[in-house]
């Protein structure tokens, strides 16, 4: 309850850090068991290290992300811990080579909640941008979809290692419960799921002969055998070269040259086990990645009762436009979106993004037993922290914005649903009103609610949204003076099937213009393939939209 029971002593406190410290520990994280309720001898206790030991780093749990759940509160501070002093030295470091060399710019890091802050921000707490690169990626395609008034999109970006996905209605969504490997990570970020599935997935036979892709991956070294860097076992990649999408002289734009003979001889090593040709391996192992994603994508639509034939599907990275019309024939999606320069689409992102950060507080009580007024203050606080911390930032700004939520269940359960509010001022804020939310968000969330059953008030929750101004961001996918014609044909074995294809530089197609699959677009970043039933034209904004014949 906040009360403290007996005081800590700082003897005891530099007692512990001194064994710690002769162990060979380097950085340390504070987490006292309630502290989320009281922090101040967790703060006490970083004062008293900071003093006796400079130049250790630590941190502590309630400035980190003060939320009940002390295994999760400790594991994050202990995440922020590891990596917090060499971010710091890092952040620092950045900050001040760049006024070296006289850039007059401020330096900003993103978020895993899709915003950016200050890199002072990021050095003290450096757990916030564990998730930040494929919130990047979102928040770019978010950018791109809204530029063509297309709301609804499931983002698909494949790079080497895995397929980062994520479902927006109208909005990015946000999850609470995300993992770094192991390790969960309680601290809102945006809301994506990656799947083993990548251009640097290994393909292989388990030991009843069953093809299976991933999730090991041959990683950046050594590569997919078409490297030429050593590896061996066959990848996704490899798969690309053999059954004609890729073109080794068009890597890259032709600055890496793909060995073929290489990619063969990887995908030849479990060919003889699945009694296939060299081509019917490689299209069955393109065809099992799209199993797998399919796998991972479609339940997760289910869940959220999404209808996939309402939906668009952005795809960018290094492969996602390679793969995403195969997964797209398969899913039935409305049509598929790839912007002009799908291996940016993160950084696209990074300069979109807005100023954005999250505050919690932890209640854990039964609604009927909490004050207003103590509901109110509490909210009140959270926003006079939210708007301290953007202060801070010393940005120029269009609009902010307050959002106010709650963590809410019914007595008894052990899973929690979180409900946003409507634009209502703290001041304005009743339990009655939020359980009233409550019921009506359990109601679409599950279908059904227990409007006589009591509920808990776990998180008090509130995100500040400071509007950045916007720059000129101008796309373009190729050279004015591109060829008008398309670059040739090549065979492509695909589905069972080889298919003559027609092979464009992505420069080279013209807004206006129908083009129609099977197709290969290449350009620097990526390849697109476009496989037969569908057929492409190029929008205002350069994007690819391709959609169903």
């Amino acid at each position: 309850d906040s009360r403290v029971k007996t005081a800590i002593r700082r003897e005891d406190v530099e007692a512990q850090v001194r064994a710690l410290l002769d162990d060979g520990i380097e950085t340390l994280a504070v987490c006292f068991l309630h502290a989320h309720q009281n922090p101040e001898h967790e703060r006490l206790a970083k004062s008293w290290i900071e003093e006796s030991f400079p130049g250790v780093y630590v941190c502590t749990s309630s400035e980190v992300w003060p939320q009940q759940r002390e295994y999760e509160r400790s594991l994050i501070s202990v995440i922020n811990a590891y990596v917090g002093d060499r971010m710091k030295t890092y952040f620092t470091t950045l900050e001040q080579r760049t006024r070296d060399l006289g850039m007059t710019c401020r330096v900003f890091s993103t978020k895993s909640n899709g915003g950016v802050m200050g890199v002072a921000s990021a050095a003290e707490r450096p757990v916030e941008t564990l998730l930040s690169g494929p919130a990047s990626g979102v928040i770019g395609a978010h950018y791109v979809a809204r530029q063509i008034g297309d709301p609804d999109i499931v983002t698909v970006d494949m790079g080497g290692t895995s397929v980062d996905v994520s479902i927006l209605q109208n909005e990015i969504r946000y999850a609470t419960e995300n993992t770094v490997g192991d390790f969960p990570v309680i601290m809102p970020a945006v809301d994506v799921s990656a799947i083993g599935a990548g251009g640097g997935s290994i393909a292989w036979t388990d030991a009843e002969g069953v093809l299976k892709v991933g999730p090991e991956s041959a990683g950046a070294v050594p590569g997919p055998a078409s490297y030429g860097r050593g590896g061996t076992r066959p990848t996704v990649t490899d798969a690309y070269l053999t059954a004609g999408i890729v073109a080794p002289d068009s890597f890259l734009g032709g600055e890496m040259t793909l060995d073929r003979e290489a990619a063969h001889n990887a995908i030849d090593s479990i060919s003889s086990v699945l009694g296939f040709s060299r081509a019917e391996t490689a299209d069955a192992i393109l065809q099992v990645t799209t199993a797998n994603i399919y796998a991972e994508l479609l339940p997760q639509m289910a869940r959220r009762g999404v209808d996939t034939t309402g939906f668009s599907m952005v795809a960018y990275g290094a492969a996602g436009p390679t793969q995403v019309f195969m997964l797209a024939r398969e899913l039935n999606m409305r049509r598929v979106i790839v912007p002009p320069s799908p291996g940016i689409l993160c950084a696209l992102g990074c300069l979109v993004a807005d100023f954005r950060a999250d505050f919690v507080q932890s209640i854990w009580r039964e609604a009927d037993d909490f004050p207003d007024d103590e509901l109110q203050a509490i909210y009140s606080r959270l926003e006079d922290q939210a708007r301290t911390w953007l202060s801070e930032q010393d940005v120029e700004l269009e609009q902010v914005s307050i959002l106010r939520s709650a963590d809410l269940c019914y007595v008894g359960q052990s899973y929690e649903v979180n409900v946003p509010f409507p634009d209502v001022p703290s001041a304005d804020l009743t339990t009655d009103r939020i359980v009233d939310w409550f019921h009506k968000r359990y109601g679409q969330v599950y279908g059904y609610t227990d409007t006589d059953a009591p509920a808990r008030m776990l998180e008090a929750r509130l995100q500040i949204v400071g509007v950045t101004p916007k720059p000129a961001v101008r796309l373009v996918s190729g050279s004015d003076d591109a060829a008008e014609g398309p670059k040739g044909t090549r065979l492509i074995h695909e589905r069972g099937e080889e298919r003559e294809a027609t092979v464009w530089q992505r420069g080279s197609l013209r807004q206006g213009e129908v083009y129609e699959g099977p197709m290969v677009v290449e350009q620097y970043d990526t390849t697109v393939y476009v496989p037969s039933g569908f057929r492409v034209t190029v929008d205002d904004y350069a994007n690819l939209i391709g959609e169903h014949v």
